[in-house]
C-alpha cells in the first residue's frame, strides 16, 4: 500500500508520531512512572510529560491512566504500546544490521541468531569464515526467534541460525549441530554434588527460564519431560537475557537451563551439570535457514562452509 493510499487522518496520525515518544511511552508502561523515566534518562520530568500527552492527542486515545503513584497503561494503551514495542524492535534490528554491514565494496553477510556466540559451533564456524573471506564485511545479530524470522523475510538479514525446527516459510532450511542442555546451579547447591542431573530431579525446584530464544523451546522440552508432575513443576518467566538468568541463579533464586555453548560466559559461584533421561543426554537441535532467491555470493560461500562442517546435512 501506498502512503498517497492512506486516509488523510491516518497520514495526519502518521506523519505526527515520533519514535521518541513511542520510546518515552513503552519505558512508562515498563516502569510505571513518568518521574522514573525522566531520572533513567537524565531528562526534565515535564519533558517526558509533555511529549506522552502530544502522542495521546495524535493518536486521539487516553494512553495512561495517571494516578499519584504513577501511571497505568489503559485498555487501549495496552493495544498500542504492543504495537509500538513491535515497531521499536524492528527500528532497533534495522539500526543494528545496518551498522553490522558498515560500507565494505566487497560483499556483506549478516547472520542472525539467538544463541551464545562465547564457545561452539556457531562461533568456530564464523571464526572460520572471517579467515577464509577477509574481506567481507561480517554483521552478526542477536534477536528473538520472530524479530529474525521477520527480518529474514524482509531481507534485513542473510541466515538465521534458529533453534528447534525452522518452519518450512523459511524457504531453504538446512540441519546443523546439536548441543547439549545443562542445568545451571550455584556451587553449594545440593545438586551439584551430582555427577550428572535428571530430568526428574528439577521437580520441587525453581526453574528461572529467559522469555527469549531457545528459553522457550527449554520450557517446552521441561514441560514434557516433567508432564507428569503437575503442580510439582515450577517455572518462573523473566523478561531478560540469559546473562541475567544466570545472576539470578548465582543470587540464590533458582535454577536454569542452558545450551552447552553458553557455558564460555560463566559467573563465579556457579556450576554446569549435564541433564539426562532415561536414554541419555538430552539435546537441543540447530538449523539454518534462508531465503531461496537470495543470491548473494557470500551467503552461498556461508553455506558451503556450513556443507563442509555438516556434511549429511548439506540439502543439495
Amino acid at each position: 500500500m501506498r502512503y498517497s493510499d492512506v486516509r488523510p487522518h491516518s497520514r495526519r496520525v502518521i506523519s505526527g508520531l515520533d519514535l521518541r515518544q513511542l520510546r518515552y511511552a513503552v519505558l512508562a508502561a515498563d516502569l510505571g512512572s513518568i518521574r522514573q523515566v525522566a531520572e533513567a534518562l537524565l531528562m526534565k520530568q515535564s519533558t517526558i510529560s509533555r511529549s506522552i500527552r502530544q502522542l495521546e492527542e495524535t493518536l486521539g486515545i487516553a494512553v495512561f491512566a495517571r494516578t499519584s503513584g504513577g501511571v497505568q497503561a489503559t485498555d487501549a494503551g495496552h493495544q498500542f504500546l504492543r504495537m509500538a514495542r513491535s515497531v521499536l524492535d524492528q527500528m532497533d534490528l534495522i539500526v543494528a544490521v545496518t551498522q553490522a554491514n558498515g560500507r565494505g565494496d566487497s560483499g556483506r553477510l549478516t547472520v542472525g541468531f539467538c544463541t551464545s556466540l562465547t564457545i561452539g559451533n556457531l562461533r568456530a564456524t564464523l571464526l572460520e569464515f572471517r579467515k577464509r573471506f577477509p574481506h567481507v564485511q561480517l554483521g552478526t545479530i542477536e534477536r528473538s526467534r520472530a524479530q529474525l524470522a521477520t527480518a529474514l523475510r524482509n531481507g534485513v538479514i542473510d541466515i538465521h541460525i534458529v533453534t528447534g525446527d525452522a518452519p518450512s516459510l523459511y524457504g531453504k532450511v538446512m540441519p546443523l549441530w546439536s548441543e547439549r542442555i545443562l542445568v545451571v546451579l550455584p556451587e553449594d547447591h545440593a545438586l551439584a554434588g551430582q555427577d550428572v542431573v535428571y530430568w526428574t530431579d528439577l521437580q520441587n525446584h525453581t526453574v528461572l527460564l529467559s522469555q527469549y530464544d531457545p528459553g522457550r523451546e527449554l520450557e517446552g522440552l521441561l514441560t514434557t519431560k516433567l508432564a507428569s508432575t503437575g503442580d510439582r513443576l515450577r517455572i518462573e518467566r523473566h523478561d531478560v537475557s540469559r546473562g541475567v538468568i544466570k545472576s539470578l541463579v548465582a543470587m540464590g533464586l533458582g535454577l536454569s537451563l542452558v545450551l552447552e555453548s553458553d557455558i564460555g560466559a560463566n559467573l563465579s559461584g556457579l556450576t554446569y551439570r549435564e541433564v539426562r533421561d532415561g536414554v541419555g543426554p538430552s539435546r537441543l537441535e540447530f538449523a539454518a535457514a534462508w531465503r531461496e532467491d537470495n543470491e548473494s555470493p557470500p551467503l552461498r560461500d556461508f553455506i558451503k562452509l556450513l556443507a563442509e562442517r555438516y556434511p549429511a546435512s548439506f540439502p543439495f
